[in-house]
């Protein structure tokens, strides 16, 4: 990419959720004054309707970090500056018509498709990324429930070595008693034989 197309895409900036361009970066672009670029536009008004060109609100112009407006005497900025769409730079042409104007407006109109195209790339990688969460999600959810498995299992197996211990305990108990009748019983019959 050219550093006139990266120093072209620093000055798109980002308002009211349109891509726009500033009227004093676009009039430093065609090296002509940013008062002669906007009298050019109020001349042929009718080419640019709100949705290719918009002035900022002071509040626009504070939370930004596009401009920092001085007020007061000897500013840097009188104005508020117009915000133009991509549509309002591509009608930019017909009210310049320098050279210089064709050759910056070219250079913009193929910044503007640089960020669509980055855009694009970034959205796909962005759907990219949210399918493999989603699926992270599922195997995280899957663990847990195997987990609970586990430990179902587990407690299963708790239960079933409680069970056979007591089971143990008392075949022990009863094995001891058995005998202790058996030795009782013989003991007996020797007294009654003798």
């Amino acid at each position: 990419m050219s550093n006139d197309l990266i120093s072209i895409e620093q000055k798109i900036y980002e308002v009211r959720g349109q891509r726009v361009m500033l009227d004093f970066d676009l009039a430093e672009l065609y090296q002509v004054e940013t008062k002669v670029l906007n009298q050019s536009v109020k001349r042929n008004i009718r080419r640019f309707p709100s949705d290719f060109m918009f002035q900022l609100t002071k509040e626009e112009c504070s939370r930004s970090q596009i401009v920092t407006l001085n007020t007061g005497r000897g500013s840097n900025i009188k104005y508020l500056p117009y915000a133009f769409t991509e549509q309002g730079v591509a009608m930019l042409s017909s009210v310049l018509h320098s050279n210089i104007a064709i050759k910056v407006n070219i250079s913009i109109m193929r910044a503007f498709v640089a960020i669509k195209n980055h855009l694009a790339i970034n959205t796909s990688s962005s759907r990219e990324i949210e399918e493999l969460k989603r699926e992270v999600r599922l195997i995280h959810a899957s663990i847990g429930e195997m987990k609970e498995d586990i430990a179902s299992l587990d407690s299963y197996q708790e239960n079933n070595d409680k069970q056979l211990d007591d089971l143990f305990n008392a075949f022990a108990k009863l094995s001891n008693q058995i005998q202790v009748k058996t030795a009782q019983l013989e003991s007996k019959k020797e007294r009654e034989l003798n």
